[in-house]
């Protein structure tokens, strides 16, 4: 009996966790990775909003540990990037948020493959962000199963067109919703075995688009707190925003409820963090900021880590941290050992974890896009225009003290200088979009991805819910650069919509010497639709039905091309609106 408190004493002294590391000899934990979509920092109310509550967020932190000071990048598509391989986005092919350059390079290692390679099942549901087309495409990126959508945004958020696995299906009821529906039934298939759930919320990202029950909460509250120049809030925006945040919480609340039934909390690791600053004006404690700033506010987000009688309850963790950080933490907490193809920029933060006064070196985190660049140390931020802000006294960056921190500064500016020389501005992407690729049958070519000619015009200045009007001439085509990697015969299905007084028009399908020509005689005018749920107007494409019509077979050789359709005959005042193309193989 003295001998084993002696060993307890001992491991305790060295900064073990003896509850930890016997979990993780008998089983390896489940991992449950939630990603809000534009939720600030003080969307919550454990950060002490009073105009909503979280309760089962602030459950989380309760459970486990909270990060003050947490950090993404300023917009989605780097901080995903980020989270899935914990590298510096511009390490990772990742040059903006839409028409490609929102792909992760093909020869980086993500979150998924590594706990695959482990032994877990992996499923992620949601907003992927990280390339449509495979081997871009999150099957093929080391996620057994797949729903949601693969684009930036979506157009609505109620029974919408998604995807399963390379399939078109219509979404049941509010999306967040069915996503945590299709999250709950993966953890009660897979309660006998490991699984990583990865859940990227669509939401609050705009449209704001909230069921009835979420917005009547809001509709006629009087909000406390507000941004602090109350010029810029808009209300109307921010209580959609807060409900949608409600909303999400009480999903999250259905995710706890789940693994306590199957009594899987304390072998389930939940992490819940957003994915860059707030989309709208409104309180966020004062930082500077907001989405797609490299300031505090657009950049700083809510981290939780909950592992429940693992992690200690209530953990407040000071030191800064980063989304590169969320691979190598996970890896570490599932004794899982790290093989990538490229090394990490993040760092196991176990120990700011599980120990009470950790050896923690002092760090750097780099927060960059459009041309824009700041850099946090543990007390202080360089800005874009090398401005220095002491963040613990001065959340909202009003005072530059370059001048009374002159070795900080002079440090922060050079690290600055040498970190741009080694990561600089990235390229437009010139990545042509695959097709066929050998693991799957079939390939999605949205209007998102092609670039238009003559006078056809997008439905949208933003690209990915997009899709292309105003065909009336014929010297207007759409085109895709692409590479066919295997090659074969696939069917081609359009979909397209025209009105009746339009019908007859005929498209021609090109890809070097294979063609394929499609007159459209059935009529389909659908209206747009999405505003009958916007609670505020949208800054999106609205959307509509398209409707599928197959083009019939083409043979696709193997290599590199421009893919381009066109009407060879015109009948009527338009040809189609057109939103995207499917190949699928047969052979």
């Amino acid at each position: 009996m003295k001998l084993c408190l002696n060993i307890l004493i001992l491991l305790l002294l060295i900064g073990c966790n003896p509850k930890k590391d016997s979990i993780k000899k008998e089983t390896r934990p489940n991992i449950i990775l939630i990603v809000t979509d534009d939720q600030g920092w003080g969307d919550l109310s454990f950060n002490g909003n009073s105009n909503l509550q979280t309760p089962n967020l602030d459950h989380l932190a309760g459970t486990g540990a909270y990060f003050e000071n947490f950090y993404v990048q300023p917009v989605c598509s780097p901080t995903r990037a980020e989270i899935l391989c914990g590298r510096q986005f511009q390490r990772l092919g990742v040059t903006a948020t839409s028409a490609g350059g929102e792909r992760l390079n093909l020869d980086e290692t993500t979150l998924a493959e590594v706990f695959k390679n482990a032994g877990y099942q992996t499923a992620a549901y949601g907003k992927w962000h990280s390339g449509s087309q495979p081997p871009y495409h999150p099957n093929a990126r080391g996620f057994d199963d797949f729903y949601g959508f693969t684009s930036g945004h979506w157009g609505n958020y109620f029974d919408p067109l998604l995807e399963r696995n390379g399939k078109l299906v219509k979404g049941k009821g509010f999306l967040a919703d069915d996503l945590t529906d299709k999250g709950l039934q993966f953890i009660n298939k897979n309660k006998e075995k490991p699984f990583l759930l990865y859940l990227p919320y669509n939401t609050p990202h705009s449209p704001m688009q909230v069921p009835d029950r979420y917005w009547n909460r809001f509709k006629n509250k009087e909000l406390i707190q507000k941004h602090k120049d109350t010029t810029l809030e808009d209300i109307s925006f921010t209580k959609a925003a807060l409900a949608m945040v409600e909303n999400i919480d009480d999903n999250v609340g259905r995710i706890i409820n789940k693994l306590q039934e199957l009594n899987l909390e304390e072998n389930t690791i939940i992490v819940y963090l957003s994915d860059n600053g707030p989309n709208g004006w409104r309180w966020n404690a004062g930082m500077r900021g907001r989405k797609g700033s490299t300031d505090e506010g657009g950049v700083r987000s809510p981290l939780f880590i909950s592992w429940k009688k693992s992690i200690p309850a209530s953990k407040h963790v000071t030191q800064i941290a980063s989304a590169i950080d969320i691979l190598p933490t996970l890896a570490g907490l599932a004794g899982i050992e790290l093989k990538t193809q490229k090394p990490l920029d993040g760092i196991n933060l176990e120990p700011l974890l599980f120990e009470e006064n950790p050896a923690w070196e002092s760090r750097f985190i780099y927060n960059h896009w459009n041309k824009k660049t700041s850099v946090r140390s543990q007390e202080f931020r360089l800005d874009d225009d090398n401005r220095l802000y002491h963040i613990p006294t001065d959340l909202g960056q009003s005072q530059d003290v370059s001048n009374d921190y002159p070795e900080v500064y002079t440090t922060l500016l050079r690290a600055k200088g040498k970190w741009l020389e080694e990561l600089p501005e990235s390229a437009m992407d010139s990545r042509p979009f695959t097709v066929g690729h050998p693991a799957t049958g079939t390939t999605f070519l949205p209007a998102r991805d092609g670039i238009a000619q003559g006078g056809i015009k997008r439905s949208n200045q933003y690209p990915n819910c997009s899709f292309y009007t105003n065909w009336k001439n014929p010297g207007d085509s759409i085109s895709w650069d692409v590479e066919v990697l295997s090659e074969g015969d696939y069917e081609v299905v359009l979909y397209y919509t025209c009105p009746e007084k339009n019908i007859g028009s005929t498209l021609l399908l090109e890809l070097d010497s294979s063609s394929l020509s499609k007159t459209i005689t059935e009529p389909h005018d659908p209206p747009l639709k999405g505003m009958e749920n916007d609670r505020v107007p949208r800054i999106e494409s609205y959307v509509k039905n398209f409707k599928p019509v197959s083009m019939g077979k083409m043979n696709l050789k193997k290599g590199k091309g421009q893919l381009i359709l066109r009407a060879s005959e015109i009948i009527g005042e338009e040809v189609i609106d057109f939103q995207l193309l499917m190949f699928t193989k047969l052979n």
